[in-house]
């Protein structure tokens, strides 16, 4: 299948997916999105294929969703275009899924390696959630997922103040597996998927679901009210003025309404 938005190989019993929007420091569109997904779906499908690995390039891992194409929706058409759902898809994936991070990871972008099984990240790696700034809350499981890992205090700092965790402080929350150089993180990502994608295929799925059962026991409900709640914030003005802001590159002017 031929791809736009990202580039896709393997590496031995590994699949690689590389996020390919540069120009936009790999911000998450819909069809960047749907692409990773199909790329990850296919992989999981492959019996040559034990492990996968989402990477983006040095300077970013993914700076965000692609506010240009949500800033001008209300929330009726936010809730009915449901533009989240696509994220939810890696969860069924049943194959360990790996984000190799480096640089800005922002948004949908933090969102998206939390949703990975693990994080492997580089010294520059940068981690957030800045959505307070566009008027909304993270809607694809960053208020779900960052407050399991890093507990409720420094996640409501994170998201209601747009805190910035660098890679030592992500490695000591626990948010991610290991900080390696800029130079080496790939290779390393890829060297754990390869260890990983070399042990006893069913034995592999099988841990992977049986931990995030536990992970997950109330996650859905949750995830489903983040949702909602990402999506109501579409009829506000609020969130027109942050992201029209954001766009024209300016500070937003708050009403509350």
């Amino acid at each position: 299948m031929a791809y736009t938005s990202i580039l896709v190989e393997t590496r031995g019993q590994v699949g690689l997916v590389t996020l390919n929007r540069p120009q936009s420091l790999n911000a998450l569109n819909h069809a960047l999105m749907r692409e990773l997904m199909d790329a990850l779906e296919a992989f999981d499908k492959n019996d040559a294929v034990g492990a996968m690995v989402i990477t983006g390039n040095d300077k970013a891992f993914a700076a965000g969703a692609d506010i240009k194409e949500m800033a001008d929706e209300s929330a009726l058409e936010m809730t009915r275009n449901d533009h989240v759902a696509v994220f939810g898809r890696i969860r069924t994936i049943r194959k360990p899924v790996i984000a190799a991070v480096s640089g800005w990871a922002l948004g949908g972008g933090c969102e998206l390696a939390l949703s990975c099984d693990m994080i492997l990240a580089s010294d520059s790696a940068k981690f957030g959630l800045p959505e307070i700034t566009l008027g909304v809350i993270p809607g694809a499981g960053g208020t779900q997922r960052l407050v399991r890992v890093v507990g409720k205090a420094t996640a409501m700092e994170v998201i209601l103040n747009d805190r910035k965790l660098n890679a030592q402080e992500a490695l000591h929350f626990g948010l991610v597996n290991r900080v390696v150089p800029v130079s080496e993180y790939l290779n390393e990502a890829l060297k754990l998927a390869e260890e990983i994608a070399a042990r006893a295929p069913l034995a592999v799925r099988a841990a992977k679901r049986a931990i995030n059962h536990s992970y997950e026991s109330f996650l859905k409900d949750g995830l489903d009210e983040e949702k909602q709640i990402f999506y109501n914030l579409f009829g506000t003005e609020d969130q027109k003025e942050g992201m029209k802001a954001f766009v024209e590159k300016r500070k937003p002017k708050w009403t509350g309404k």
